[in-house]
């Protein structure tokens, strides 16, 4: 392409001279000239996007545009110049090979930001169920920056007329081996993508494991998920494991609210509408008991020692289930007391047939 046009350049560039370095240094001008007029259009652009404008990301994306565009129309005009020059092919090929690694290096880091500016746009618009959100953005950002970089060592492998198949064949066995030794980092890898796109859980969500291990999500990363049991005890689970367990999230649902029940047990003969009246006004005084959902009373069965009843009622997060239940015992207790309500208890009774002979 330089070798092509650059017989037409030659008729203005006579008119300074014949003289080769004459014709390299006007071109090295004019090229230098030019970048600084594109430097300072961009700029323009960019305070015009400033002023009537309130989107932040094109204004970005133009300021880390300018310097790959300036410093590539540069080296273009250094190339043109090594040309007019007349420098030797094997000098000309080392310049090509330096100049166009610089500009693929360049180019790279532009659109490395770029990608980036682009997932915080997206997070900004999305929801819990986005693909793209701020919990996976990290992921998507170091996935991004290392398929540019790739890509990039690449071209600058290509520039230097370096063939790439003998080092991808190379990196197929290494990748394969790699595989095999750190399977279960690579399983908890694959595993906190699929999480994090599929999102079971989030940040702040209460969940209950397969061994009954329940506690807050306090933290989910690309190898392991932290949660915060109710101990205070931060507990480390590798992503393979939370992928392949069932998980009951107490969060999750149309709303925050979570369900409690307390069971508690009458003797015979008490008054059943004075015992769901009791239940019913115990939980409307407590102030950690939501007023809707309202709270209701199940007459679940007969027992050995007396009748099961079952209060439901809801509170505003899965984090009060122990000290809602707390209060609510401690007021049904008492309320049962005061309206003569017998709660019983195991008893036996041992009938002797006969005394044993002496």
């Amino acid at each position: 392409m330089f070798e092509s046009l650059l017989p037409q350049l030659q008729p203005y560039l006579s008119i300074i001279g014949a003289e080769p370095w004459k014709q390299a240094a006007l071109i090295v001008v004019v090229f230098f000239v030019a970048a600084w007029i594109l430097g300072f259009l961009i700029n323009s652009i960019i305070g015009l996007f400033t002023h009537s404008t309130k989107n932040v990301i094109d204004e970005e994306i133009l300021r880390h545009l300018r310097r790959p565009l300036i410093w590539s129309l540069f080296m273009m005009g250094l190339v043109y110049a090594g040309n007019a020059y007349g420098f030797s092919d094997s000098v000309m090929g080392i310049v090509r090979s330096v100049l166009l690694s610089i500009a693929v290096m360049l180019w790279s880091s532009f659109a490395v930001r770029a990608v980036k500016l682009m997932f915080s746009a997206i997070i900004k618009r999305a929801d819990e169920h986005s693909l793209v959100r701020k919990e996976s953005l990290p992921l998507f950002n170091n996935l991004s920056a290392i398929l540019i970089y790739a890509a990039a060592t690449y071209f600058i492998f290509q520039a230097w007329g370096v063939d790439m198949t003998a080092w991808l064949a190379s990196a197929g066995v290494i990748g394969i081996a790699v595989g095999f030794a750190a399977k279960d980092t690579l399983a908890n890898l694959f595993s906190g993508v699929f999480i994090m796109a599929d999102s079971p859980y989030k940040i702040g969500d209460y969940v209950v494991l397969d061994d009954n291990l329940r506690g807050k999500i306090t933290h989910i990363g690309i190898r392991s998920t932290r949660m915060l049991t109710r101990d205070d005890v931060e507990v480390t689970v590798p992503n393979s494991i939370m992928g392949n367990s069932k998980i009951i999230n107490q969060s999750g649902g149309p709303h925050l609210k979570f369900r409690i029940r307390v069971n508690v047990s009458v003797a015979y003969g008490s008054d059943t509408e004075q015992v769901e009246q009791a239940l019913l006004d115990e939980a409307a005084k407590q102030s950690l008991v939501c007023k809707y959902p309202t709270p209701r009373v199940r007459f679940r069965h007969f027992g050995d020692s007396g009748l099961s009843y079952e209060l439901l009622c809801w509170i505003d997060e899965p984090e009060l289930r122990g000290r809602a239940l707390h209060y609510l015992n401690t007021g049904i207790y008492n309320a049962f007391i005061d309206a003569g309500i017998e709660i019983p208890f195991n008893k036996q009774d041992i009938y002797i047939k006969e005394m044993p002979k002496k």
